[in-house]
């Protein structure tokens, strides 16, 4: 039978219980600021060892079990996520808590390092990815035993800004295109504004995709760079594999860029291009890389005057223009593969407050009448 005890230690108090485990007598010895304090934890330490739930603290250390637990990430995470929480792992959680026992983990001390690494410049975003990688670890911690409780259920979220939506107008678009002629890239930046598009998405693009007669694609994988290795993977939510019905003008451009595509594998020798081939791909068929064309859309942008405009925006601009011209939003969100309808509207709410006004005036004419005059009682 588990006992325990408190005696005064200087200003703190001493609890320690003992209990039988595997026939050998253990003993733990914990500290409490208050006698209060000291015995609410007698309590909770005997109730624990009754339920046979009690786990005995241990030397494991904090960087111990994160590289252990790095090493058992399921095969459900993505390579890319597993190398974020690595570097987030040996960059910044391990110099700050590694020597330290992961029992004495505490939320207090997890949130004093937020504070730190947003005093030290860290973005607000950034320190989430901690916390993110933080939780997950614990959690895991928590469900095979090693912990009791996780210190991240006294943690705050840190809180992150959207980031300014900048979207182009239809003479930015115009403007934009023009200057894109000149470059290698135009075929491609096309269809990111004409079709909402992700940049991996758009990559990963093959002609058995592109349905040209019927004027829509397939998105069905998505692009992931690795220490400069492309491999091709399902989206992660069924959402995101769907089909997008295509512009004419789209078509047009499709058509001709593959046109092109086959004048230069025959200038170049290379085989004509295929069903099985990248749309948008170097001269050989080889993928382009996202950095590189990240890079191409930025010095464009630049050209153009429309700094500060993201690749990621022409798919806000797409959607934005979209709503703008009366489209359903819900045709919006099935187009850029959003998982939820609210996603669409609390990214887009920005543009919703001309079309209630223009609901509001279609409500009028359909009941009242243009040229009616009611008189309100």
């Amino acid at each position: 039978m588990a006992r325990g005890s408190i005696a005064t230690r200087g200003s703190s108090y001493r609890v320690r219980v003992s209990y039988q485990e595997n026939g050998k007598r253990q003993m733990v010895t914990k500290t409490a600021p208050s006698r209060r304090q000291a015995e609410k934890l007698r309590t909770e330490m005997l109730g624990e060892i009754d339920k046979g739930s009690y786990i005995k603290p241990s030397k494991f250390t904090t960087e111990a079990y994160l590289k252990e637990w790095l090493t058992g990430l399921p095969s459900t995470v993505s390579p890319r996520t597993c190398q974020l929480y690595e570097y987030i792992c040996r960059i910044h959680l391990i110099p700050a808590f590694g020597s330290m026992p992961l029992s004495q983990l505490r939320s207090q001390r997890i949130q004093a390092l937020y504070a730190s690494k947003l005093e030290q410049g860290l973005s607000p975003r950034t320190v989430q990815l901690l916390h993110v990688c933080l939780h997950k670890s614990l959690s895991v911690a928590v469900k095979t035993g090693i912990l009791i409780h996780s210190p991240m259920d006294g943690v705050d979220t840190p809180k992150v800004e959207r980031h300014e939506m900048k979207t182009m107008t239809e003479a930015d678009i115009s403007l934009f295109l023009n200057e894109a002629r000149k470059g290698e890239y135009c075929s491609l930046f096309f269809t990111y504004l004409f079709t909402g598009l992700r940049r991996s998405e758009g990559l990963s693009l093959r002609w058995s995709d592109v349905d040209l007669l019927g004027c829509q694609l397939s998105v069905n994988k998505t692009m992931q760079v690795m220490n400069k290795t492309v491999t091709f993977k399902a989206p992660k939510t069924s959402s995101s594999r769907r089909q997008i019905a295509l512009t004419p003008s789209t078509c047009v451009v499709l058509r001709l860029h593959r046109e092109a595509q086959d004048v230069v594998r025959q200038r170049t020798g290379l085989p004509p291009v295929t069903d099985n081939d990248l749309v948008f791909c170097q001269y050989d068929g080889s993928p382009l890389l996202p950095d590189s064309i990240t890079h191409a859309w930025i010095k464009l942008t630049r050209r153009c005057g429309l700094d500060g405009v993201r690749l990621h925006d022409a798919r806000h601009t797409h959607a934005s223009l979209m709503l703008k011209g009366g489209v359903s939003p819900k045709v919006i969100q099935e187009r850029l593969g959003h998982s939820s309808f609210s996603t669409t509207m609390n990214l887009y709410a920005h543009v919703s407050p001309g079309m209630q006004k223009e609901a509001a005036n279609r409500f009028d004419d359909m009941v009242i009448g243009r040229d009616k005059f009611v008189t309100i009682p």
